[in-house]
C-alpha cells in the first residue's frame, strides 16, 4: 500500500493517487484534502455504478467536503475505473457479473476496510463518515455496518435491488449511526418501492428520509450540497 504520486495542490486542494493491496488485487485510489491545514475529518466516496473514483459528481462531493475541513478519499469498485477488466466495462447488462467477479459484498467490504487503514495509517484516526449512492450505497451501507469506525453516512438510490439487495436487506437492520437517506421519486433504475422498503429497515433511530421528484441520476444539486453539511455536523 502506498501513494503512487506526487502531491498536486490547486485551487485549495491537494490531489493524490494511492494504491492499495486488495484481496483481488491491486486497489487505486484518490485522496483530496486541504491545501492549507490537515484535515481534521475523513470522508469516504462511494461511486454509482459504471462510474469511478473520479466520476465529476464524485469530484464535486470531494470538493465540498474538502471545503469543510474534511479529507475525501475514493477507490474504483471491482471492475470500474481502473479496474476494468479489458473488453468487459461495467454497463447495465453485466453489471451482477461485474459485481460477483470483484468478490461481492465481501470484496467490497474488504477493500475499503484496508484503504481506511491505510488512510489511518498515514494519520491518526479521525472521525470518519460515509457518502455514496447507488453502487455507492451497494458497497457504503455493507462497509459501514462492518466497520465501527464510520460513524455517520449518506445514502440513497438503492434498496432490495441489484446483485447484493438480499445483503442489504439484512444487514440494514445492524446499521445503528444516524444515515440521510435519498430517494428520486420517478427512479427509472431502482424502484422507488425497493428504496423506501430499504430506508424502513434500517436499524438507526436518527435516520432521515430525502425525496425529490427526477429520474435516477437527476438528484437536486442542493440535496448534495446538503448532504454534505449534515456530515458536517455529525463529523463536527
Amino acid at each position: 500500500m502506498s501513494w503512487t504520486t506526487e502531491p498536486r495542490t490547486s485551487d485549495g486542494i491537494t490531489e493524490r493517487d494511492f494504491v492499495i493491496d486488495g484481496p483481488g488485487g491491486p486497489v487505486p485510489g484518490v485522496s483530496w484534502s486541504p491545501g492549507d491545514r490537515p484535515a481534521e475529518r475523513l470522508l469516504l466516496l462511494g461511486h454509482g455504478g459504471t462510474a469511478d473514483k473520479r466520476a465529476d459528481y464524485i469530484g464535486e462531493v470531494a470538493k465540498l467536503a474538502v471545503g469543510h475541513g474534511m479529507e475525501a478519499v475514493a477507490i474504483d469498485g471491482p471492475g470500474h475505473g481502473d479496474r476494468v477488466v479489458p473488453g468487459q466495462a461495467p454497463g447495465h447488462d453485466n453489471f451482477f457479473e461485474v459485481w460477483e467477479r470483484g468478490g461481492g459484498t465481501t470484496g467490497i467490504v474488504a477493500d475499503w476496510r484496508a484503504t481506511l487503514d491505510f488512510v489511518e495509517s498515514q494519520r491518526t484516526p479521525r472521525p470518519t463518515g460515509w457518502w455514496g449512492l447507488s453502487m455507492g450505497t451497494m458497497m457504503g451501507l455493507p462497509v459501514t455496518v462492518a466497520d465501527d469506525r464510520i460513524t455517520v453516512a449518506v445514502l440513497g438510490l438503492m434498496g432490495r435491488w441489484g446483485p447484493n439487495g438480499d445483503d442489504l436487506m439484512g444487514l440494514a437492520p445492524e446499521l445503528g449511526c444516524p444515515v440521510r437517506f435519498l430517494v428520486q421519486w420517478d427512479d427509472e433504475i431502482v424502484p422507488r418501492s425497493a428504496c423506501l422498503e430499504l430506508f424502513e429497515v434500517l436499524g438507526s433511530n436518527r435516520k432521515t428520509l430525502h425525496a425529490n421528484p427526477g429520474a435516477h441520476a437527476a438528484v437536486p444539486a442542493f440535496e448534495v450540497v446538503a448532504s454534505v453539511e449534515y456530515l458536517d455536523r455529525y463529523l463536527g
